[in-house]
């Protein structure tokens, strides 16, 4: 073998080096598209009295967490289930964006400790700032961020909605033109708090107006369904949850504890909703909600988001995301039942956004008026928005 040079082995550490970054920056778009699958891929059929009532709906969607990926909100992809170019194909006129801040190793539904992290190698294959591999603070911010150069970027396609004037003026402008997306901004859990309460105010002058508590494992704030304890509120979480009423947030129960959810439907004084979720009646799980849970949220004027995979639902099918909303309506009303649908957060869904559709088909199919399909489709989230984000 020829004795290799110092120059030689200098150029073959960089070569490496090039490999490897290479391999690492891909990395992040092939997890993307492994983790967040389309069952049926587009185009979609519906028939023409859905297609005709679809066109009329403002839809609105509580759950979206393409945020995380290293995807471009403005480019059309041929992965994932959504971004703004398929969201005005669906269409969508509001989608809620969530930030998603720590995964544990291991994800799974039943017990998760917080004491591992994925998101980290995650934010550096995807060249994050640095500020971010060890800050779930400055992860929320540097979504939160991506959100809004997006909607400067888009001329005026996509829009960002911090308060009810914002809304009240994105509708308006939406009846003359549908051809536009409002966008609202929330976290996935609150972890990003770090344990500190005047974080909330942080988040709060960055845009976020929607907040769930927990995500897949427990933190300061109270027990996730997913999590060691399960617990309820924690002295930390009672504070936070006044400071985000009292700033107009909303509170989302996804992903939290059945103590959580009771701890917090005792304290609300504002209403609460959960984004994205399914039902026990339909499907058992630990995170689907219970009728008292159901009949609790909607007591307080919230709303319940229905999801489109197999852990909300069961079978990740048109029909039994249907099955799931009919019985919370039969439970509820149909003033409480929206969507939810999980899109690009590690789900495996049966259409993308550009299905949507065919779900008013399902619906017109299982005999809900168009009124209701109205309601479902976007005009309680609407609704509930207008009433609860800071006046403006």
């Amino acid at each position: 073998m020829a004795r290799l040079t110092p120059r030689r082995v200098g150029m073959g550490g960089l070569v490496l080096l090039a490999v490897g970054l290479a391999v690492l920056f891909t990395v992040p778009s092939v997890v993307d598209g492994r983790m967040n699958q389309v069952i049926h891929p587009a185009p979609y059929a519906a028939n023409a009295a859905a297609q005709a009532l679809h066109k009329t709906l403002f839809v609105a969607d509580l759950h979206d967490d393409a945020l995380l990926w290293n995807r471009d909100l403005l480019q059309r992809y041929d992965r994932g289930h959504s971004d703004l170019p398929r969201l005005l194909e669906g269409p969508v006129a509001l989608q809620v964006f969530a930030t998603v801040t720590k995964t544990p190793k291991g994800l799974n539904y039943e017990r998760n400790s917080a004491d591992s992290d994925s998101i980290t190698l995650l934010a550096m294959a995807q060249r994050w700032p640095v500020a971010t591999w060890d800050s779930l603070l400055e992860r929320a911010l540097y979504q939160g961020e991506k959100l809004h150069q997006a909607a400067r970027d888009s001329e005026g396609r996509l829009v960002v909605v911090k308060n009810q004037k914002d809304l009240a003026q994105f509708t308006q402008t939406w009846g003359r033109d549908p051809r536009r997306v409002a966008a609202v901004l929330a976290t996935e859990g609150l972890h990003p708090l770090q344990g500190k309460l005047e974080n909330v105010d942080r988040l709060f002058d960055a845009g976020f107006r929607m907040t769930g508590l927990t995500h897949f494992f427990d933190n300061e704030v109270g027990g996730s369904a997913h999590g060691l304890e399960k617990g309820g509120i924690t002295p930390f979480g009672r504070q936070v949850v006044a400071r985000l009423e009292a700033r107009g947030m909303l509170i989302d129960l996804a992903h939290a504890s059945k103590p959580l959810i009771d701890d917090v439907l005792v304290m609300a004084k504002r209403p609460v909703l959960v984004s994205h979720t399914g039902v026990a009646g339909t499907c058992p799980g630990p995170r689907n909600l219970s009728d008292d849970h159901l009949k609790r949220i909607a007591a307080t004027g919230g709303v319940v988001g229905i999801g489109y995979w197999e852990g909300a639902v069961c079978d990740a099918a048109v029909p039994s995301i249907v099955r799931a909303i009919r019985y919370a309506v039969d439970k509820v009303g149909v003033d409480h039942v929206a969507l939810g649908s999980d899109f690009n957060g590690a789900t495996r869904t049966p259409f993308d956004v550009t299905g949507l559709p065919q779900l008013t088909q399902g619906l017109l199919q299982a005999g809900f008026s168009p009124s209701d399909i109205q309601a479902i489709m976007g005009g309680n989230v609407q609704r509930l928005l207008l009433n609860s984000l800071p006046p403006g």
